[in-house]
């Protein structure tokens, strides 16, 4: 049995934290379906000022949606549409601090005001994302970043991907 603990400290030593569950969780599992289950939980238990957390798996040239907390989603996104899709094409990290003056938001919940997004890639190749939504304005930066970067690099080294 998993039990997530309670965190009090510094946003560091939350994401040290994240990172420490997340490799319980994850070890000795590789299905992709459940790793990102588990992960999304997980983040949304233990950080805060989210509104929605979650995949988006590469199918057939687009995002598709995967497991998820929070509200219900879009559940298609093009490749170079809004901060998910932009992400993919770019093949590199998105930290949105206010995603109305981003241009061409998709805007699945109209709760959210920041947005930080990580490609998932492997092999060379962008298999999909991980997003996180806040109602907060500015509430992604660098730290957050440099923590969800090393969580996603332990995601896609401890999950099997199918080959596209």
């Amino acid at each position: 049995m998993f039990a997530v603990e309670a965190f009090s400290g510094t946003k560091e030593e939350m994401y040290e934290e994240l990172l420490r569950q997340a490799k319980g969780l994850l070890a000795g599992e590789r299905d992709l379906i459940a790793n990102a289950a588990n992960v999304s939980a997980l983040i949304w238990q233990i950080v805060p000022d989210l509104n929605w957390a979650g995949f988006y798996f590469m199918k057939r040239g687009e995002l598709v949606l995967g497991p998820f907390q929070g509200k219900p989603a879009c559940v298609r996104i093009a490749v170079g549409k809004g901060v998910c899709g932009t992400a993919v094409a770019r093949r590199a990290t998105m930290l949105v601090e206010d995603v109305h003056a981003f241009p061409g938001h998709i805007a699945c919940d109209s709760a959210s005001n920041s947005e930080l997004v990580v490609p998932l890639v492997h092999g060379g190749h962008v298999h999909g994302v991980l997003d996180l939504d806040s109602p907060r304005l500015k509430r992604f930066d660098g730290v957050d970043q440099r923590g969800f970067e090393q969580l996603v690099a332990h995601f896609v080294a401890a999950t099997d991907f199918d080959v596209h």
